[in-house]
């Protein structure tokens, strides 16, 4: 007993240090997970096994709590498997790879010869299955550490029923390792547990429940199994069946476990991994009363019902966003839109037009509304031909103009290279359509037409004009 105490505290301590110890060189390294809001380191699965096995090794090498055959064997599979589970956090491993090897390290687990072939390979597909269920928890803080210690509890209890002193010591130094991990990975998470952590914590969990209950019959069997695991596996029953619906990837992560469909209910992040931990209670209370004879076999089922009416009212909840454009009708861009009181397929029309739209036909507010606009377009009505003057000045253009420059008002210097259009300039000949004597051109209104006469001038200045010329 004080033994047991002692180890469950060094265990504790161990994972709360190592896991605080772990933080900065994950995230010098850049093992973050980044499915979260924010990045979160990924180490912490490493400080869970490394107290984990540290603290069992040492009760089995000090002969305080020797392991036996089976729960050494299960230890080093599950190292196994949380070296592997590291290896896909650091280079991102198939799923295809760490189930294969969940699977390797399990069928090294399982006794056959109590269970037989068929079983035994039953057992080995369950363990592969919890251990994968159990990485999907970690998409929430504090969810994958709060139903591991819950877990493990319960088949510790189990453990214990049993006489399996050794498999009972291994429990509940995991679950104190466990618990020391959580201080670091509640809201808001400081430190995440990986494929490493989680992988080791499913497997070994899994494989325990398998040897507690090698031996007795197939239905109580899986009523047992069923409630110590049931939240991992509604998880992931509810993750598949929602992607299938929804005609997703199985392997293409979203938003769809059980904690992320309570968050679009209203819960807070501690609020929904309260919610499940006090689900993943109830079901291992059942489980753990369906193995020691208080309750009957049968009251498994209940359990299973509520926990498939919880999910199948979760798999109601829409966490997948609008296809992109260009999907199946039944997306956003194939939905009615509504503009004012007629409902369109995206497309207005009436007077109930989309304000967007004047832009793009040209009908504008203000002054240019007016009727120097044609009507319908956006560009100004053809202006007026020039009415003909009989000012010669206003015929007249400057040699600037008449060599085609373009500049600054009252610049009167040509354009350097340019040549009037239609002769070779405004002093030589010839001259090209439309040009007057002097070689200018001459707007096509004005041509044709009779120059002005000069401007009369009275008797009082001829006079004097004469009398100017008279005196030189």
């Amino acid at each position: 007993m004080l033994y047991g105490i002692a180890t469950a505290t060094t265990a504790l301590l161990l994972a709360a240090v190592l896991s605080a110890l772990f933080r900065a060189p994950a995230l010098r390294l850049g093992l973050v997970d980044r499915r979260r809001v924010r990045p979160v380191p990924l180490l912490g699965g490493v400080a869970v096994v490394a107290s984990t096995c540290l603290v069992a090794a040492a009760g089995g090498w000090t002969g305080a709590a020797p392991l036996g055959d089976g729960v050494g064997r299960l230890l080093a599979a599950g190292a196994g498997v949380a070296v592997l589970g590291l290896v896909a956090d650091v280079w991102r491993l198939s799923n295809r790879i760490l189930l294969v090897g969940t699977v390797v390290a399990a069928a090294f687990v399982v006794p056959y010869d109590e269970t037989g072939l068929p079983a035994g390979l039953a057992a080995v597909a369950w363990i592969a299955c919890v251990a994968a269920a159990f990485r999907g928890l970690d998409h929430a803080d504090g969810l994958a550490g709060t139903v591991g210690v819950l877990t493990a509890f319960g088949a510790g209890a189990c453990a214990a029923a049993e006489m399996m002193d050794d498999l009972a010591v291994l429990l509940s130094i995991l679950a104190a390792a466990l618990t020391g991990f959580l201080m670091h990975n509640w809201h808001p998470a400081r430190i995440a547990f990986g494929a490493c952590g989680s992988l080791f914590t499913g497997f070994v969990l899994a494989a325990s429940a398998v040897l507690v209950r090698t031996g007795y019959d197939a239905g109580p069997t899986a009523a047992v199994l069923f409630g110590l695991t049931a939240l991992a596996s509604a998880d992931a029953v509810l993750v598949v069946l929602s992607r299938r619906l929804a005609g997703r990837p199985l392997r293409r992560r979203g938003p769809d476990h059980l904690a992320h469909r309570l968050r679009r209910l209203g819960l807070t992040p501690p609020g929904a991994t309260v919610l499940l931990g006090v689900a993943a209670f109830a079901t291992v209370l059942v489980g753990v009363l369906v193995h020691t004879g208080w309750l009957a076999p049968t009251g498994a089922l209940w359990a299973a019902g509520a926990v498939l009416a919880a999910a199948l009212a979760l798999l109601r909840v829409r966490v997948y966003g609008p296809r992109r454009p260009g999907g199946p009708p039944g997306t956003a861009t194939h939905r009615h839109t509504t503009f004012g009181r007629h409902t369109t397929l995206g497309r207005p029309t009436g007077s109930h037009r989309d304000p967007r739209a004047a832009r793009d036909t040209g009908v504008r507010r203000g002054r240019d509304t007016g009727a120097h606009r044609t009507a319908g377009t956006g560009f100004p009505a053809p202006s007026a031909a020039p009415t003909p003057t009989s000012n010669r000045s206003s015929t007249r253009m400057s040699p600037f103009e008449a060599y085609g420059g373009r500049g600054r008002a009252g610049d009167e210097t040509p354009a350097k290279g340019r040549r009037a259009p239609g002769g070779t300039g405004a002093l030589g000949a010839p001259r090209g359509p439309g040009a007057d004597a002097r070689g200018m051109r001459v707007p096509p209104a004005s041509r044709g037409q009779a120059p002005a006469p000069p401007p009369q001038q009275s008797a009082s200045s001829q006079l004097r004009e004469s009398l100017r010329v008279r005196d030189g």
